[in-house]
Protein backbone atom coordinates (compact mmCIF):
# COMPACT_ATOMS: atom_id res chain seq x y z
CA UNK A 1 0.00 0.00 0.00
CA UNK A 2 1.53 3.41 -0.98
CA UNK A 3 0.31 5.04 2.24
CA UNK A 4 2.40 2.79 3.90
CA UNK A 5 5.43 3.58 2.43
CA UNK A 6 5.67 6.96 4.28
CA UNK A 7 6.50 5.13 7.44
CA UNK A 8 9.99 5.13 5.28
CA UNK A 9 10.22 9.10 6.50
CA UNK A 10 9.98 8.30 10.19
CA UNK A 11 12.42 5.26 9.90
CA UNK A 12 14.78 6.48 7.75
CA UNK A 13 15.22 9.41 10.48
CA UNK A 14 14.93 7.04 13.02
CA UNK A 15 17.94 5.22 11.40
CA UNK A 16 20.20 8.40 11.43
CA UNK A 17 19.78 9.28 15.05
CA UNK A 18 20.15 5.29 15.75
CA UNK A 19 22.86 4.98 13.92
CA UNK A 20 24.76 7.71 15.64
CA UNK A 21 24.32 6.16 18.99
CA UNK A 22 25.24 2.62 17.66
CA UNK A 23 28.42 2.36 15.64
CA UNK A 24 30.97 1.47 17.10
CA UNK A 25 33.27 0.40 14.25
CA UNK A 26 36.57 0.17 14.59
CA UNK A 27 38.20 3.01 12.31
CA UNK A 28 41.42 4.86 11.69
CA UNK A 29 41.83 8.87 11.87
CA UNK A 30 39.11 11.25 10.22
CA UNK A 31 36.01 7.94 11.13
CA UNK A 32 37.28 7.42 14.11
CA UNK A 33 36.79 10.91 14.93
CA UNK A 34 33.24 11.33 13.25
CA UNK A 35 31.69 8.36 15.14
CA UNK A 36 33.08 9.72 18.40
CA UNK A 37 31.23 13.22 17.82
CA UNK A 38 28.29 11.30 16.49
CA UNK A 39 28.00 8.58 19.85
CA UNK A 40 28.87 12.05 21.92
CA UNK A 41 26.17 13.69 20.05
CA UNK A 42 23.79 11.30 20.41
CA UNK A 43 24.04 10.34 24.06
CA UNK A 44 23.80 14.19 24.79
CA UNK A 45 20.24 14.39 22.66
CA UNK A 46 17.15 13.94 24.69
CA UNK A 47 14.37 15.16 21.87
CA UNK A 48 14.84 16.73 18.29
CA UNK A 49 13.03 19.14 16.30
CA UNK A 50 13.28 20.37 12.85
CA UNK A 51 12.25 20.94 9.38
CA UNK A 52 12.71 18.19 7.30
CA UNK A 53 12.63 17.78 3.26
CA UNK A 54 12.61 13.79 1.94
CA UNK A 55 12.95 13.17 -1.84
CA UNK A 56 12.07 9.84 -3.20
CA UNK A 57 13.08 8.95 -6.36
CA UNK A 58 11.81 6.14 -8.83
CA UNK A 59 14.04 5.37 -11.44
CA UNK A 60 11.79 2.96 -13.10
CA UNK A 61 9.86 5.78 -13.97
CA UNK A 62 12.29 8.59 -14.12
CA UNK A 63 10.31 10.63 -11.22
CA UNK A 64 10.98 12.37 -7.44
CA UNK A 65 8.00 12.79 -5.44
CA UNK A 66 9.35 15.84 -3.01
CA UNK A 67 7.62 16.21 0.81
CA UNK A 68 7.98 19.19 3.05
CA UNK A 69 7.13 19.32 6.46
CA UNK A 70 8.60 19.35 10.04
CA UNK A 71 10.03 16.17 12.94
CA UNK A 72 9.86 16.06 16.11
CA UNK A 73 11.51 13.12 17.87
CA UNK A 74 12.27 11.13 21.25
CA UNK A 75 15.22 8.63 21.61
CA UNK A 76 15.07 5.59 22.94
CA UNK A 77 16.86 2.01 22.64
CA UNK A 78 14.61 0.21 20.79
CA UNK A 79 11.98 0.71 18.18
CA UNK A 80 9.42 0.10 20.59
CA UNK A 81 10.28 3.43 22.45
CA UNK A 82 10.88 5.52 20.07
CA UNK A 83 8.52 8.58 19.79
CA UNK A 84 8.68 9.87 16.28
CA UNK A 85 6.04 12.72 14.83
CA UNK A 86 5.88 14.42 11.35
CA UNK A 87 3.71 16.79 9.97
CA UNK A 88 3.85 17.19 6.35
CA UNK A 89 3.03 20.49 4.75
CA UNK A 90 3.63 20.09 0.96
CA UNK A 91 2.21 19.04 -1.46
CA UNK A 92 -0.74 17.52 0.88
CA UNK A 93 -1.34 18.30 4.59
CA UNK A 94 -0.41 14.71 6.29
CA UNK A 95 -0.09 13.61 9.98
CA UNK A 96 2.38 10.41 10.98
CA UNK A 97 3.39 9.53 14.19
CA UNK A 98 5.31 6.29 15.80
CA UNK A 99 4.92 5.67 20.02
CA UNK A 100 4.83 2.72 21.44
CA UNK A 101 5.50 0.79 18.76
CA UNK A 102 2.45 1.85 16.43
CA UNK A 103 1.90 3.91 13.80
CA UNK A 104 -0.53 6.10 12.81
CA UNK A 105 -1.07 8.56 9.52
CA UNK A 106 -3.82 10.54 9.26
CA UNK A 107 -4.61 12.24 5.72
CA UNK A 108 -7.13 14.48 6.26
CA UNK A 109 -7.86 15.30 2.70
CA UNK A 110 -9.19 12.15 2.06
CA UNK A 111 -11.07 11.85 5.62
CA UNK A 112 -8.25 8.26 5.91
CA UNK A 113 -6.05 6.99 8.98
CA UNK A 114 -3.68 4.21 8.58
CA UNK A 115 -2.91 2.55 11.77
CA UNK A 116 -0.64 -0.62 12.66
CA UNK A 117 2.45 -2.09 14.49
CA UNK A 118 5.86 -1.59 13.30
CA UNK A 119 6.78 -5.05 13.59
CA UNK A 120 3.97 -5.79 11.21
CA UNK A 121 5.40 -3.11 8.41
CA UNK A 122 8.27 -5.04 6.85
CA UNK A 123 6.36 -5.76 4.28
CA UNK A 124 5.42 -2.37 3.76
CA UNK A 125 6.53 -1.18 0.93
CA UNK A 126 10.71 -0.29 1.82
CA UNK A 127 10.56 0.52 5.22
CA UNK A 128 11.57 -3.05 6.24
CA UNK A 129 15.24 -2.70 5.62
CA UNK A 130 15.58 0.67 7.39
CA UNK A 131 13.66 -0.83 10.60
CA UNK A 132 16.34 -2.60 11.14
CA UNK A 133 19.03 0.15 11.72
CA UNK A 134 16.54 0.56 14.60
CA UNK A 135 16.85 -2.53 16.83
CA UNK A 136 19.93 -3.28 16.42
CA UNK A 137 22.41 -2.78 19.37
CA UNK A 138 25.90 -2.02 19.06
CA UNK A 139 27.66 -5.50 18.26
CA UNK A 140 25.21 -6.57 15.88
CA UNK A 141 25.70 -3.17 13.72
CA UNK A 142 29.41 -3.84 13.71
CA UNK A 143 29.04 -7.61 12.70
CA UNK A 144 26.06 -6.32 9.82
CA UNK A 145 27.50 -2.88 8.55
CA UNK A 146 30.66 -1.92 6.84
CA UNK A 147 31.29 2.30 7.74
CA UNK A 148 33.60 4.32 5.45
CA UNK A 149 34.72 7.44 5.23
CA UNK A 150 33.43 9.22 1.54
CA UNK A 151 34.58 12.69 2.26
CA UNK A 152 34.20 16.34 3.08
CA UNK A 153 30.59 17.82 1.46
CA UNK A 154 27.90 20.61 1.28
CA UNK A 155 24.70 19.94 2.47
CA UNK A 156 21.93 22.89 1.90
CA UNK A 157 24.19 25.31 0.42
CA UNK A 158 26.39 26.12 3.40
CA UNK A 159 26.08 23.27 6.18
CA UNK A 160 29.66 21.69 6.05
CA UNK A 161 29.62 18.28 6.65
CA UNK A 162 31.51 14.59 6.19
CA UNK A 163 29.65 12.21 3.85
CA UNK A 164 29.52 8.27 5.63
CA UNK A 165 28.87 4.97 3.73
CA UNK A 166 26.93 2.37 5.15
CA UNK A 167 27.04 -1.14 3.20
CA UNK A 168 24.79 -4.12 4.68
CA UNK A 169 26.96 -7.58 4.97
CA UNK A 170 24.13 -9.70 4.37
CA UNK A 171 21.30 -9.44 2.08
CA UNK A 172 18.74 -6.96 3.21
CA UNK A 173 16.01 -4.57 1.37
CA UNK A 174 18.23 -1.97 0.61
CA UNK A 175 21.44 -2.21 -1.33
CA UNK A 176 23.18 0.69 1.10
CA UNK A 177 22.66 4.30 3.11
CA UNK A 178 24.87 7.34 2.88
CA UNK A 179 25.04 9.82 5.74
CA UNK A 180 25.92 13.26 6.05
CA UNK A 181 27.28 14.64 9.45
CA UNK A 182 28.23 18.27 10.60
CA UNK A 183 31.26 18.79 13.33
CA UNK A 184 28.96 18.53 16.11
CA UNK A 185 28.35 14.64 15.07
CA UNK A 186 24.10 15.61 14.37
CA UNK A 187 23.32 13.60 11.12
CA UNK A 188 21.51 16.39 8.82
CA UNK A 189 20.95 14.31 6.06
CA UNK A 190 20.61 10.70 4.94
CA UNK A 191 20.19 8.12 1.99
CA UNK A 192 19.32 4.89 1.21
CA UNK A 193 19.33 2.87 -1.68
CA UNK A 194 16.92 0.14 -1.78
CA UNK A 195 17.44 -3.02 -4.02
CA UNK A 196 15.38 -2.12 -6.82
CA UNK A 197 16.97 1.30 -6.99
CA UNK A 198 14.62 3.58 -5.49
CA UNK A 199 16.40 5.85 -3.73
CA UNK A 200 14.84 7.63 -0.49
CA UNK A 201 17.06 10.92 0.88
CA UNK A 202 15.99 12.80 4.02
CA UNK A 203 17.34 16.18 4.66
CA UNK A 204 16.77 18.02 8.20
CA UNK A 205 17.10 21.94 8.43
CA UNK A 206 16.74 24.42 11.44
CA UNK A 207 17.71 21.89 14.03
CA UNK A 208 16.71 22.44 17.55
CA UNK A 209 18.49 20.12 20.07
CA UNK A 210 16.78 19.21 23.67
CA UNK A 211 13.67 21.10 22.83
CA UNK A 212 10.65 20.90 25.56
CA UNK A 213 8.42 18.20 23.57
CA UNK A 214 5.44 17.21 25.01
CA UNK A 215 4.20 13.55 25.06
CA UNK A 216 0.55 14.54 23.62
CA UNK A 217 2.42 15.35 20.40
CA UNK A 218 2.60 12.14 19.77
CA UNK A 219 -0.96 11.71 20.22
CA UNK A 220 -2.66 12.13 16.94
CA UNK A 221 -6.77 11.50 17.13
CA UNK A 222 -8.77 12.00 13.72
CA UNK A 223 -11.84 13.55 13.84
CA UNK A 224 -15.08 11.45 13.83
CA UNK A 225 -16.34 10.53 10.40
CA UNK A 226 -12.67 9.21 9.52
CA UNK A 227 -12.01 5.81 7.80
CA UNK A 228 -9.79 3.80 9.67
CA UNK A 229 -7.54 1.55 7.88
CA UNK A 230 -5.66 -1.46 9.31
CA UNK A 231 -1.94 -1.70 7.76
Amino acid sequence: MKGLKRITGLVVFAVVLTVASSTSVSAQGILADILKRMDDNNKALKSLKSDLKMSTYNPQINETDTKDGMVQYLPAPTKEKISIRIDWSKPLVEHLAVVNGKYIMYRPHISQAIVGSISDSKGAGNAGGALAFISMNRAQLKANYDVTYIGEATVNGSTKTWQLKLTPKNAGSYREAELWVDSNGMPVQAKVVEKNKNVTTIQLTGVQRNATIPREVFSIKPPGGTKIVQG
